[in-house]
């Protein structure tokens, strides 16, 4: 019963977010979506930020994947492990998609595993179409727009994603409004955000305007990070070819 109260709670404030309110209460439960060849700062970048806001404030994470065994960031179709490297990290997860929690804020991260077939990711993709209308926010770093795009979340939507992997992420749904110089890009509650590192920018200005800009900056400063504080100043759009 608590679940069911807290996902029609969550439910009433992610409609309060889409007509531009601010919700009754601040997100408290945090999931972070999990597949192998996830890129690990993708995933890591943001939650350092996270765990910082948490030392002052109640919240929840719940690390997510199809099933409870550890996640690899390393991709089976990778090439560059012809060289002989054995260079990766497994992750566990704290919950299956099928009994993840309620969540209010739903993190999907990018990584060479976004390039799966729809047979391998339906899983994942069925998640966050089905977990989307229960969500404050959700939030996606890096190739990770690509995994909500074919989801269908994204489409007539503005967003942006990795520049290196522009060409290949933009026609998988060329029905988005895909935005190629900005750092971070916030369509209603819809936050995208370029490659890898610009995970961090956009976690630090969610946090500024969710939590106010005082604890985004407190954050900032614990991890010694500079912050990027405009979103179109993006000096990797030149990558785009």
């Amino acid at each position: 019963m608590p679940e069911f109260k807290h996902a029609q709670a969550s439910s009433l404030n992610s409609q309060a977010v889409r007509r531009g309110l601010r919700p009754k209460h601040p997100p408290i439960s945090y999931g972070m979506i999990l597949f192998p060849g996830f890129q690990v700062l993708d995933v890591f970048g943001p939650l350092s930020a996270l765990e910082i806001l948490s030392k002052d404030r109640e919240m929840n994470l719940y690390m997510v994947a199809a099933t409870m065994k550890p996640v690899s960031t390393a991709y089976e179709a990778e090439t560059n492990h012809a060289k002989g490297s054995n260079f990766a990290q497994t992750v566990l997860p704290t919950h299956t998609l099928a009994d993840c929690p309620g969540l209010d804020v739903l993190i999907v991260p990018g990584g060479l595993g976004t390039r799966a077939s729809d047979i391998i990711l339906s899983p994942i993709l069925d998640f966050i179409t089905a977990r989307y209308p229960l969500l404050q926010y959700l939030i996606t770093v890096c190739t990770g727009s690509g995994l909500v795009a074919r989801a269908g979340i994204l489409d007539g939507r503005k967003a942006t994603t990795n520049k290196a992997a522009w060409s290949q992420i933009v026609a998988w749904r060329p029905c988005v409004q895909w935005i190629p110089e900005a750092r971070w890009v916030v369509d209603g509650n819809i936050w995208t955000s370029a490659g890898v590192s610009a995970g961090i920018d956009v976690t630090l200005a969610f946090i500024a305007t969710v939590y106010g800009d005082e604890s985004a900056q407190k954050v900032a400063d614990s991890m010694e990070y500079e912050r990027h504080l405009d979103p179109s100043d993006d000096p990797f759009a030149k990558l785009i070819h």
